[in-house]
């Protein structure tokens, strides 16, 4: 028996090295990628003639995202459509361009505006929030008057959620007695 325990402690002595297997380096050819192309919307922002302000806008569900461009022809388009024909309604067209006729300015921007969700009161309301922001990144004088006009704070009203066993929010259905 001394002999298998002295033959186990001189294994456990004994250091194992690693081997070292060499690596050869191969060398391998340099490939040069040519410059890629820059996609149109990349050219569009950094072009200074065709500069930009960005601003969203949110009512309700309704959110809009605004561009002024202050270069090119001066026309109002809202979903790729002319605004009048977006927005039927006088009272609707007047709600939107409210920010442009306080400033002053309704001559002076083209501007494109894409909007979802909501319906279209709760759209021309955001539109108004959305032009409202882009002038005040246009020009931080605008800020004060659209300020006190209240185009610049977000109406959070939201509609209230349908509970369960009642018709709407807060509606009952009919209560009889007997």
């Amino acid at each position: 028996m001394p002999r298998i325990k002295k033959a186990l402690v001189e294994t456990k002595k004994k250091k194992i090295e690693p081997t070292v297997k060499e690596e050869r380096i191969i060398p391998t050819e340099v490939v040069v990628e040519e410059p890629q192309e820059l996609d149109i919307d990349t050219l569009i922002i950094n072009d200074k003639s065709n500069r930009y302000f960005e601003a969203s806008g949110r009512r309700k569900t309704s959110v809009a995202r605004v561009r002024l461009f202050t270069k090119g022809d001066k026309v109002f388009t809202i979903n790729d459509k002319p605004f009048d024909q977006y927005f039927s309604t006088i009272e609707l067209q007047s709600i939107a361009k409210s920010p442009l006729e306080k400033m002053k300015c309704f001559d002076k921007f083209r501007i494109l505006t894409k909007v979802s969700g909501g319906g279209i009161h709760s759209q021309a309301e955001a539109v108004r929030h959305g032009i409202s922001r882009a002038l005040v990144a246009f020009n931080q004088d605008f800020k004060k008057r659209l300020k006190r006009a209240g185009f610049l704070t977000r109406d959070s009203r939201m509609r209230e959620r349908k509970k369960f066993g009642l018709k709407r929010a807060r509606k009952a259905p009919q209560w009889s007695k007997r």
